[in-house]
């Protein structure tokens, strides 16, 4: 039986950071939390893309998707700059967060371009895509899920374009970015969708701060504890960035005009049985101490390698979901930055499964 309250919290430096922050409302409407979020990370990638020199370190260009319903889907690539199209690169697939609310193509520009600097400094360069799926509330389940897997189908029809690596794909996300990245890694496997299926394996998956479980089919991680007030929805259920009230409201938003959605397997992918999980490929996590979705993202971890799954986990201790917006105030940020850009290609050198661990530090 698990217990990982240790890694709530919170920790000495996020207190000291925490009492610095301003006061946020707990009246906002999901438009004005679009809309405040929205700018606000725009605005924060603008000034990374400058301060830090990635505008001129990363080669971007747009592209357009059209959906299985005649979407247009945005959708952005960034290349090494000096790196020929020519050059075939592995692809990471960036899929963003924002509790299926908030987040747009420019938002992700720092993030994604970090990735890019990072891998030349280490020797093992890749092209990132950056899909700005649907959002609630004006699109509720299953958009986001299936403008993924379109993406994903252009992406291989339009490989060459990107100068990528069909059978070198790693895909990887934040919080619901996450979810999405581990139902579609899931959907390949299990072959619910040819297109998929006739597609090269995914070589990898990255799972930040992962939500992988709906509330309504949360029992069976209940059931691993010792103790039901262990549950990181007890111990997190006020913390701070995403108390379980927020992710109430964005379950709410997306499930809003499909309840029943919540029995479909996609939606669910942290409860996939031990035979479904066997073939996954090699999978980083990246898991937030104080944060409600802490131990859903350790038990999918030690179910992936008690299957055999190769699997690195990190856990940021005594830090909240969403941490990393404050930069460089937070010094666990250096360490999921390294989590996010390694796990890339530790998935490529194909490593050997292992036991289950914790690497916190």
């Amino acid at each position: 039986m698990a217990d990982f309250s240790a890694y709530t919290g919170p920790s000495a430096e996020w207190l000291a950071l925490e009492a610095t922050l301003p006061a946020v409302p707990d009246d906002l409407t999901a438009e004005q939390i679009k809309s405040f979020m929205n700018k606000t990370r725009e605005e924060s990638a603008a000034r990374d893309m400058i301060d830090l020199g990635l505008s001129s370190a990363v080669q971007m260009h747009d592209h357009t998707v059209i959906g299985r319903d005649g979407t247009a889907l945005e959708v952005r690539t960034y290349r090494p700059a000096g790196v020929p199209i020519s050059e075939r690169l592995p692809v990471y697939v960036h899929l963003h967060g924002g509790g299926f609310l908030f987040g747009t193509l420019s938002s992700e520009d720092a993030t994604c371009s970090l990735i890019v600097t990072s891998r030349v400094q280490q020797g093992t360069p890749v092209v990132v895509l950056n899909l700005n799926y649907r959002h609630t509330p004006e699109h509720g389940y299953p958009a986001a899920w299936h403008d993924v897997e379109d993406t994903f189908v252009w992406l291989h029809e339009h490989i060459a374009e990107i100068g990528g690596l069909s059978d070198r794909v790693v895909v990887g996300g934040i919080s619901a970015g996450a979810w999405l990245t581990a139902s579609l890694v899931l959907t390949q496997l299990r072959g619910e969708d040819e297109r998929l299926s006739a597609l090269p394996k995914i070589a990898g998956q990255v799972l930040m701060i992962p939500c992988l479980v709906v509330s309504e089919h949360y029992a069976p991680r209940m059931e691993m504890l010792k103790s039901p007030e262990l549950s990181s929805y007890v111990q997190c259920a006020e913390a701070p960035i995403l108390p379980m009230s927020r992710m109430k409201l964005f379950s709410d938003l997306l499930l809003a005009n499909n309840k029943d959605a919540i029995n479909d397997r996609k939606i669910s992918p942290g409860n996939a049985t031990a035979e479904e999980i066997k073939q996954l490929p090699p999978t980083t996590f990246g898991i937030a101490g104080n944060d409600p979705l802490r131990d859903e993202g350790l038990f999918f971890a030690q179910e992936l390698a008690a299957n055999g799954v190769p699997t690195d986990v990190h856990v940021f201790p005594g830090v909240p979901h969403g941490f990393r917006r404050y930069g460089d105030k937070l010094s666990e940020s250096k360490r999921w930055d390294e989590v996010m850009s390694n796990g890339i290609s530790w998935a490529l050198s194909n490593p050997a499964p292992a036991p289950f661990a914790i690497k916190a530090e």
